[in-house]
């Protein structure tokens, strides 16, 4: 099978010093919200990707000391022996599906925060830590440096006896203490670890030596390295310090894993960066300097493409965090022929919004993903249908489109009617907006999903009433008819209607349908979501050519998109684009002659001279058909159930997994479902001494 589908190549095997890898599929360090607060869920979504094909799964960023703590974010944690326990769950569980397992050794320097233990923050140099708050890193003594390099030592001893068969030094992401050392604008010692290269490089030697010595050869040794900071002069660059340091320490590591800092610039989402590969022209190099495999990523979904990457000798393996948690059997679906059911990672990083709040991983693709464990969850089995034997869903947007397709999957007999011209709803609306291409592969996978079942019937243009879904007779029904943006300005910062008279007024829904503010003068849009749409909306609308305003009570534009490492972007695309941001406002009042805007704080009002307004507020869910069947024919149903934005707008994430959890939950008894929402891994109030 591997040679048939011309993609053999990607599955041979790849030594990896003491150890070797049976393909080229290689899940990099990825944080997941896990860790060591809850290390069941953590172990089996590893090893869930280590079902799936890839050969080497790694776990996130691991602390290896107090003075290094994250919290309150659930990275692991290997500070004593008490937490080999935890993390050898996770390297039991991947050996046992056939993989290698690493884990990524981290001390955070000034990027840690030590809320938790309220150690002193350790940095190379006098300076703030890397958060907004408060505090500062001391400049590490040598005394410091050399607890720092025993705690590594130790991390790694017990590392190994965890079971891990690579342990990395890691020294990317601006985070750690490695790459901090050699950054100058983080480094400005004057002693033997500071100055020229080969010093600032000091601390990375010894402690990429020192494990090497500790392992002895029973675990390969892996170097996380950024190679460009994607900053210009200002920055550490590919082809000056980054090449430098790869040609210094060339054949050292086993292993070498090259990216580009910090983490929004190597995470970019496919708004700002469409191009899968789009790090290569920055590691291409690190083959022709060392004789050791090298790992890369750039959000990879093209069998193609990984395969060329191999051929031209640019990598030895294809790594990959998002793609492996879009979908975890991609590395098999390529071996067995069924690249068509590759569920593409479309760069959107709900995983890292996850991660910064604080809360298991999730994926707008994946439903599944984090609920590995807790729910028992599978990405590729679900149990077979009961009895029932047949369900209507109406509305094909992601929710009614996953939905759909994993009832059909369980063996019933699915209709799916859509009222409009396309399937796909919001996921198909929103992908027509400027940098949301990509958007379209949540519809798309479904799409072609259903398509190939012969249990499943689908109908565009099939708006249903009340009485046309009685008669069908089909006692399960899943309404999936979405929600409307607002036109009169309800939002979070006014539960009721706006004062706006005599303005032409738009919303979200209007721009998606095709249809643009006259231009005449400036649109003010008016963002009381402070999602990524507005910031979105504002980016296509200029690119149309309108003039455009955009007001919010938030203090930058699209403030969620902080969480998804987008924020910084999004308000130097706006700003370049010619759109005027009019932060920490309030819409207060609009009619012929313009818009008024109260500072949130003074309430001081503003005059804003415009000709339109574009309101990105909130949605009001459409129920109607849900009201009329549950009012006129209730007892003709054995299931009638709202899912996605008709019971709840939010995210497509959260539309998906409403689709899938009311498919899995379809049959299961109501009480064991209300008991049963998810395991909770439970403190144990055993006393487990100290360090």
């Amino acid at each position: 099978m591997q040679g048939a589908n011309g993609y053999s190549i990607l599955f041979e095997p790849v030594k990896i010093g003491p150890v070797t890898a049976r393909n080229r599929f290689y899940q990099v360090p990825h944080c997941n919200g896990m860790g060591h607060v809850r290390p069941q869920a953590e172990a089996a979504m590893r090893t869930m990707k280590a079902e799936g094909g890839w050969a080497v799964v790694s776990t996130q960023e691991t602390e290896i000391h107090p003075t290094s703590d994250l919290g309150p974010y659930a990275e692991n944690r290997l500070w004593d022996e008490h937490d080999i326990p935890a993390l050898r769950l996770m390297t039991e569980g991947v050996h046992d599906k056939g993989a290698l397992a690493a884990i990524q050794l981290a001390h955070n320097g000034h990027h840690a925060t030590n809320h938790l233990t309220r150690a002193p923050v350790l940095g190379p140099s006098d300076m703030p830590i890397d958060t907004p708050f408060p505090k500062q890193a001391r400049a590490m003594d040598k005394s410091d440096i050399r607890d720092l390099r025993r705690w590594h030592r130790a991390a790694a001893r017990r590392a190994k006896e965890a079971g891990f068969d690579i342990v990395y030094v890691y020294a990317g992401h601006q985070m750690t203490l490695p790459q901090h050392f050699l950054l100058p604008q983080h480094n400005n010692r004057s002693d033997e670890y500071g100055g020229s290269l080969e010093n600032r490089l000091r601390l990375t030697r010894e402690l990429l030596e020192e494990t090497r010595e500790e392992l002895d050869g029973h675990c390969a040794v892996a170097f996380r390295f950024a190679v460009d900071q994607m900053a210009g002069p200002d920055g550490m660059q590919a082809q000056e310090e980054g090449r430098a340091v790869v040609e210094l320490l060339a054949d050292l590591p086993d292993l070498w894993d090259v990216n580009v800092s910090d983490w929004s610039n190597d995470s970019q989402t496919t708004r700002f960066q469409p191009q899968d590969g789009f790090q290569v022209p920055y590691i291409e190099f690190v083959k022709q300097v060392t004789s050791k495999p090298v790992v890369g990523v750039g959000r990879f979904t093209s069998p193609d493409l990984m395969a060329s990457l191999v051929k031209k000798g640019v990598l030895d393996l294809i790594g990959a965090a998002r793609p492996s948690i879009a979908d975890p059997f991609l590395p098999k679906k390529i071996e067995e022929g069924r690249i068509e059911e590759i569920r593409e990672c479309i760069g959107c990083n709900i995983c890292v919004s996850a991660d910064m709040l604080g809360v298991p991983i999730r994926c707008t693709q994946n439903p599944t993903m984090g609920e590995e464990w807790r729910r028992g969850w599978h990405p590729e089995v679900i149990a077979s249908k009961g009895h029932e034997q047949h369900a209507l869903v109406v509305g094909s947007g992601p929710a009614g489109l996953e939905c759909a397709m994993q009832l059909a999957k369980r063996g019933y007999d699915v209709t799916l009617a859509e009222a409009g011209k396309e399937f796909g709803g919001r996921a198909l609306r929103e992908s027509r907006l400027k940098g949301l291409a990509a958007w379209k592969r949540v519809a798309d996978n479904r799409l072609w999903q259903l398509q190939q079942r012969a249990n499943v019937q689908m109908f565009t243009d099939s708006p249903m009433t009340a009485e046309e879904v009685a008669d069908l007779g089909i006692p399960n029904v899943f309404l999936a008819t979405g929600s409307q943006w607002h036109r009169d300005g309800r939002g979070r910062s006014s539960l009721a209607p706006l004062p706006v008279q005599d303005m032409p007024c738009f919303t979200p829904d209007d721009i998606m349908s095709g249809e643009l503010p006259p231009d005449s003068g400036p649109v003010l849009l008016y963002d009381d979501d402070q999602g990524y749409l507005g910031g979105v909306l504002a980016d296509h609308l200029a690119a149309a050519g309108r003039k455009v305003i955009l007001a919010t009570p938030g203090a930058v534009a699209s403030a969620f998109t902080d969480l998804t490492l987008e924020q910084a972007r999004v308000q130097t695309s706006l700003l370049q684009a010619g759109v005027e941001i009019v932060p920490l406002h309030l819409l207060h009042s609009a009619d012929a002659t313009g818009a008024a805007l109260a500072c949130a704080y003074t309430g001081r009002i503003r005059q804003i001279s415009c000709a339109s307004l574009l309101m990105v507020t909130s949605r009001q869910r459409d129920t109607a058909l849900f009201d009329a069947l549950r009012a006129d024919y209730g007892d003709r149903f054995t299931t009638l159930e709202m899912i996605g934005d008709a019971a709840s707008p939010g995210l497509i994430a959260d539309a998906v997994f409403a689709g899938h959890l009311a498919a899995r939950n379809f049959e299961r008894d109501p009480a064991a479902a209300d008991a049963e929402w998810f395991r909770r891994e439970l403190i144990s109030l055993n006393d487990m001494g100290g360090a």
